[in-house]
């Protein structure tokens, strides 16, 4: 397959086709996905997550600076929302990082999740494999927002960072979002703005009120415009993947991340049969709606009809490229 030796090999615009499969939800993603998978798992991944406003761009940018003065290959996956007017990813963030559009060891995509199965939570991952199968030694994840599948998204690497930024509000709202439950490292960032000192000492307090823990997340101050508090971000990063290595954690990690997945996409797949069923069986909903049978009997018998029924076939892919979360726990 032409286009999995492009990825391997790491060109650019192999990488690019294979990751708008992903977005597309393409029939050939299967094939993709099965040619990849044993060429990946060599990348260390980096989740930012945290709300709009608190510079998690600038800092993507400022830590792919950071990686390549240390000779590592970069990839960076902004994971966004999809445009309501072209379907597309929304590309203000690429837009911050192009100092580094032409380092040919660098390379930046933002990612929509137009017609894939399962969404951004699914797509995300899938996209990230892509990237670590081209041979890069980091991925960086940077969503948007805060809500449950941006946390998702981001938690669904080996570091997760929470950004936020002086003056971050109500600190029980951002527990509610779960961004507090994923951290593996947080980040205070725009401290050169009062209030930072206050931040980070606020969060540091909720962490000692917090259930101990075999990782204790550092709160690290930045201000990644100036470059300032990058180094020891990078320190804290590297201290999180030492102990990750520590005790076999990091496969640990990986393989409950994987199981996760598959367990997401098994019932994706199965919501999708279930929805075909009930759209071709009017009598059973007419049963169910007018009380004949009940939600668990109707259960009941899709569960076996399904069970007995084969997966449909995909459907044949189209053009030339197509030929060929649960709860994170982190091991803290």
């Amino acid at each position: 397959m032409d286009l999995v030796d492009g990825v391997s090999r790491g060109d650019r615009r192999a990488i690019a086709r294979a990751i708008s499969m992903v977005e597309d939800g393409d029939a050939g993603l299967v094939e993709l996905s099965r040619a990849l998978f044993p060429r990946t798992g060599s990348a260390f991944t980096v989740g930012l997550t945290g709300s709009p406003g608190v510079g998690k761009s600038t800092l993507a940018s400022a830590l792919v600076g950071a990686a390549r003065s240390r000779g590592r290959r970069v990839a960076v996956l902004a994971v966004d929302p999809t445009s309501p007017f072209s379907g597309g990813a929304l590309l203000g963030d690429r837009l911050r990082m192009q100092e580094h559009a032409t380092d040919p060891e660098v390379f930046i995509r933002s990612m929509a999740t137009r017609g894939h199965l399962g969404g951004m939570a699914l797509a995300a991952p899938e996209a990230v494999r892509i990237l670590d199968a081209s041979g890069v030694d980091d991925v960086i994840v940077e969503t948007v927002g805060v809500g449950q599948a941006e946390v998702d998204v981001a938690a669904a690497t080996d570091t997760t960072l929470v950004v936020v930024s002086p003056g971050w509000g109500d600190h029980v709202q951002v527990a509610k979002a779960g961004i507090l439950e994923v951290a593996d490292v947080f980040v205070v960032n725009k401290a050169d703005r009062d209030g930072a000192e206050g931040a980070a000492r606020d969060l540091r307090q909720m962490i000692r009120m917090g259930p101990e823990l075999e990782w204790t997340p550092p709160v690290v101050l930045t201000t990644a415009a100036t470059g300032d508090g990058l180094d020891e971000l990078w320190t804290a990063i590297e201290d999180h993947r030492t102990f990750l290595r520590a005790g076999g954690r990091l496969l640990e990690l990986r393989r409950e991340r994987l199981v996760h997945e598959v367990e997401s996409l098994v019932a994706e797949r199965l919501r999708e049969r279930t929805r075909s069923a009930l759209d071709a069986d009017a009598a059973l909903v007419d049963d169910l709606a007018e009380r004949r049978v009940d939600p668990y009997a109707t259960a009941a018998i899709l569960v076996e009809r399904i069970a007995g029924e084969p997966e449909p076939a995909a459907e044949p892919a189209s053009g030339g490229d197509a030929r060929g979360g649960a709860a994170r726990t982190s091991g803290r």
